[in-house]
């Protein structure tokens, strides 16, 4: 299983959204980015991302997990492009908002720090660790 992290605007598809749509799942289509779409292409079902809140909030908020793979996207006149559908499986403790993980000395190398504006990307399985650990942290309920 690999790691994922997946950027919305909140005010384009948020997390309470996400979480209203159930085990249905939500497609998460309009990438037009073709580094995104190759790592949507390597997602399998099973797993896991985390959903940021990109725009003003800039955090952490949720975990979702692949549900159905990569296939076309009927929002693409194109047909050069692809989506995956997500299910949302639990807000974190607390969210982690990109100051944190930018001032956390061993997540200065992540994807989401280096190309900040790709909206999908993997996270590593030592970033997903330490992002879940601070969520706890941050919440006062320990590690």
């Amino acid at each position: 299983m690999r790691h994922w992290l997946f950027k919305s605007e909140p005010s384009d598809w948020s997390w309470t959204q996400q979480v209203d749509k159930g085990t249905e799942g939500e497609p998460w289509s309009g990438v037009r980015n073709f580094q995104a779409q190759r790592y949507m292409q390597e997602m399998s079902v099973g797993d896991l991302g985390f959903f940021y809140h990109s725009g003003r909030r800039r955090e952490i908020v949720g975990v979702v997990k692949v549900v159905k793979p990569f296939q076309p996207d009927p929002t693409d006149e194109s047909g050069r492009f692809g989506m995956v559908w997500v299910e949302a499986l639990q807000a974190l403790t607390s969210p982690v908002s990109l100051s944190q993980i930018r001032s956390e000395m061993t997540l200065r190398e992540m994807r989401l720090i280096r190309q900040p504006r790709l909206s999908v990307m993997p996270v590593t399985d030592s970033e997903w660790s330490k992002i879940l650990s601070m969520s706890q942290e941050i919440s006062g309920s320990g590690v």
